[in-house]
């Protein structure tokens, strides 16, 4: 079956959109944005819902095509008020329901495993999710977005630039491939198949929703607050 093109217009239908990438459906509860939305347009349920049309169709658009990159000058006509809500929202997201649902269903093939191989799957896991918890919990919630809020507020500080965000993010794709490496090549076959590949499914997902999670990071965030940071005499 072929994909369906996806328009990208304030005019199109919000169902259109989530039918033509099923990606796209994650977005919405990271802004608030529930379903029945019937046959309203995305500028219509983002009015109803108080969401910056623009912001989200700018969003769509990263999670659509893994290569796009925004107009910085488009960016500066954008609303991004519901920036870090959005960001706070994939944070949760994250934390609470992607990393305990992989954990439940990695459990089990790790018990299957035996001591061969159960404590190497289990070490490369847990440091995958320490690294993206270092970052995520650590350093974006206690560090960069206060540090956003105090800047919405006019308030300025020498102890912390934004150019400083870009330095720290952490590269945890290595790990990752070590990881997958196990549950793919070098399990015995006989070790929950049907798991692994429900497991293995789940982890690409997750890595790819990070990656664009980190777009919108360096290409979004990074320019707005440098507007932010530009603006305080």
């Amino acid at each position: 079956m072929s994909k369906k093109k996806v328009h990208l217009f304030k005019e199109t239908k919000l169902a259109e959109l989530i039918a033509g990438d099923r990606k796209l459906l994650q977005l919405l509860p990271r802004f608030g944005i529930g379903l029945g939305f019937g046959d309203r347009s995305i500028e219509e349920v983002c009015r109803m819902n108080n969401v910056s049309a623009d912001l989200f169709l700018i969003l769509c658009e990263i999670y659509v095509d893994s290569g796009f990159k925004p107009d910085p000058d488009e960016l500066k006509r954008i609303d991004m008020s519901g920036l870090l809500p959005y960001l706070r929202a994939s944070h949760q997201y994250y934390l609470d329901e992607r990393f305990p649902h992989l954990e439940e269903h990695l459990q089990r093939i790790i018990e299957a495993c035996g001591p061969k191989y159960g404590p190497m799957l289990s070490h490369f896991y847990e440091e995958y999710k320490k690294e993206v918890m270092r970052h995520i919990k650590f350093y974006e919630e206690e560090v960069v977005f206060p540090y956003i809020e105090a800047l919405l507020k006019g308030q300025h500080t020498d102890s912390y630039r934004i150019d400083e965000f870009e330095h720290n993010h952490t590269n945890i794709q290595d790990v990752l491939d070590d990881m997958m490496n196990i549950l793919l090549k070098y399990l015995p076959g006989d070790i929950l198949p049907k798991e692994r590949i429900e497991i293995s499914l789940d982890i690409m997902e997750l890595s790819d929703d990070l990656n664009r999670h980190s777009v919108i990071e360096d290409h979004i965030l990074i320019p707005y607050v440098e507007s932010l940071e530009n603006a305080l005499p």
